[in-house]
């Protein structure tokens, strides 16, 4: 990219403000790269910590891991940081790092499409406008569209419906009968919030999750001054939290016997929990450990043992005017029905269309086993770099340290282009190639794939298409610089 001889500054799209939009900005700015725009479809920072509002939302991950390495936090009220301070967090790095003047807010990009012979990418949005940018950065996260199952007879329930990311909090729960479909992490967060005050809560599980302990504590007020004023405390605990979880993901890909402890931790706390022998193997997953996320939780199963609360195995039958239909036939009545079946975490760039070489669609050219190399680029879609893409999600990590990797590696791309003078770089179809054989390779040993479940982690065929099935150390490694024998490149 050069002007005259001179090169030309390069200039980025990013497509989202979550941790992924807002971290990429910074790094960007700290490169020397101020010509970008940050487009955001809601009203302000956050992704999916400002959508998700529900009773009891919180990180499941302890929060000096869960922040970014150049800016660590140091205000959490507690280990595991509830909703608004993630948040905070997410305003406060905004402008601490000056990036607020990038955002466009309540923006959506509805689709962008690559210039070939001008190797710019042309961005259109919701209000009718074009821009064209050197870079696209899809920062659209893996869980920020809801996902609702078709269930028979749902359009002639009389009662009130929602999901728990788009949680009405002008519907008092008090005194109501709910019916909470789903136990997936966030169910696991909002149902003990309610419990107490509504009159039953009926719970439809199609199979328990594996809960462990949540080590939850407070931070009192001097600890607080001694994370913003000693910063290697903070370091201190973003390593161990680290080292948990990287062991982690050993056991998850193959080394199963370092799951072993952890189920007996987890098998332990619930039979000492659920004296009720018919409740506690309702509660019991039959599935190995890791094969669905293992979920944090020191108050879900206390809340099952309330006379107002009941647990149900099997997938929901249908829906009538008045209540829920089950697994065993039994219709129950309702009138509340709350979603907590997650995410459609499959469409990585959804709801925008997005155009490459030959004007291919990238959904098109996925079908139904999204990849990306490194989950970050796609053959044919040049100078196109995807945040949090396929198999870059983990059952053992933080998303922030996740995306940092994919940082280096997107300001390596940037520099190449900016130094070398190029117009773009494009993945080469043998590099994808590559990367799937050693995806399925790896994916094969991995309790993901053969721990006896389904989940998000894959798709219908069974494929491991989100989780990246190795520790994070070699992921971090092998993103700290793109390698151009991966690429093509055009001047």
């Amino acid at each position: 990219m050069t002007t005259n001889g001179a090169k030309a500054p390069l200039s980025a799209a990013i497509v989202g403000a979550g941790f992924g939009g807002v971290g990429m900005g910074i790094r960007l700015r700290e490169a020397g790269i101020t010509e970008f725009e940050i487009f955001e479809r809601g009203s302000s920072v956050g992704g999916v910590w400002r959508a998700n509002t529900y009773p009891g939302a919180a990180c499941d991950v302890p929060s000096h891991l869960y922040s970014f390495s150049f800016a660590p936090g140091h205000n959490w009220s507690r280990r595991y940081a509830p909703q608004p301070e993630i948040l905070d967090y997410l305003e406060e790095i905004t402008d601490r790092f000056a990036i607020r003047p990038h955002l466009r807010l309540e923006t959506e990009v509805t689709g962008a499409r690559f210039d070939e012979a001008e190797g710019k990418w042309e961005v259109m949005t919701d209000d009718g406008s074009t821009r064209s940018f050197d870079l696209l950065i899809a920062a659209c996260g893996q869980l920020t569209r809801p996902s609702v199952p078709h269930v028979e007879g749902l359009d002639s329930f009389a009662g009130k419906v929602f999901h728990s990311a788009e949680w009405d909090h002008s519907h008092d729960l008090a005194g109501r009968k709910v019916a909470v479909i789903g136990t997936g992490a966030s169910a696991i967060q909002f149902v003990p919030e309610i419990a107490p005050f509504a009159e039953e809560v009926v719970i439809y599980q199609r199979s328990a999750p594996w809960i462990m302990p949540k080590t939850d504590r407070v931070y009192p007020d001097w600890e607080r001054r001694l994370f913003e004023r000693f910063p290697p405390r903070v370091a201190a605990a973003r390593a161990g939290f680290f080292t948990f979880f990287e062991t982690g993901t050993y056991g998850f890909t193959g080394q199963h016997w370092v799951l072993a402890p952890l189920a007996k931790v987890a098998d332990v706390y619930r039979n000492r929990e659920l004296p009720d022998p018919k409740l506690r193997a309702r509660a019991t997953p039959q599935y190995e450990m890791g094969c669905k996320r293992v979920l944090f939780t020191s108050d879900w199963y206390s809340t099952l043992c309330r006379d107002n609360v009941d647990l149900l195995n099997g997938a929901v039958q249908r829906v009538t005017p008045d209540g829920v239909v089950g697994a065993d036939g039994v219709e129950r009545e309702c009138d509340t029905i709350i979603w907590g079946t997650g995410f459609d975490a499959s469409r990585f760039t959804s709801p925008m269309d997005v155009h490459g070489l030959g004007g291919r669609e990238l959904d098109e050219v996925w079908g139904d086993r999204p990849e990306a190399f490194l989950g970050t680029t796609v053959p044919g879609f040049p100078n196109f770099f995807i945040l949090y893409g396929p198999n870059t999600n983990h059952g053992s990590g933080s998303v922030p340290y996740t995306l940092e990797c994919q940082f280096n590696y997107v300001l390596d791309a940037a520099r190449r282009l900016r130094e070398d003078g190029l117009r773009w770089i494009d993945l080469k179809p043998e590099a994808l190639e590559r990367w799937r054989a050693e995806i399925e390779e790896r994916s094969a040993a991995t309790v993901w794939t053969s721990g006896g479940c389904t989940s998000w982690y894959t798709n219908a065929a069974g494929q491991n298409t989100n989780n990246w099935p190795g520790p994070w150390l070699e992921y971090r490694r092998r993103t700290r610089r793109i390698n151009p024998g991966d690429y093509r490149a055009a001047v």
